[in-house]
């Protein structure tokens, strides 16, 4: 299992998507090959923009499809954050061929 805490490398305003991919790339890729388990640690991360979100996952989302929901979960996120990832797998959900 790995956790990734966000707000250490994005701060309380997580919106660069250059971060958010290199996450993706170099974190949250090699754990899904490594069949590991994910946590999204949004800790502290007051507000995230939808563009950040995206980046982070939409693309994993498309290549492991129902194996993404099963090993990646998220942590401690306030109101404002939840929504933002649920519009954002709600979207990836309805968008997947």
């Amino acid at each position: 299992m790995i956790e990734i805490k966000i707000v250490e490398l994005t701060g309380d305003f997580a919106e660069d998507k250059d971060i958010a991919r290199d996450i993706r790339l170099h974190q949250i890729i090699p754990a899904m090959e490594a069949n590991e388990e994910i946590i999204l640690n949004f800790k502290l991360v007051n507000l995230t923009t939808q563009s950040f979100i995206h980046a982070l996952f939409s693309d994993v989302i498309r290549e492991y499809k129902g194996n993404f929901f099963k090993m990646v979960k998220f942590k401690s996120c306030n109101e404002n954050v939840r929504s933002i990832i649920e519009m954002v797998v709600d979207y990836m959900q309805e968008n997947i061929i």
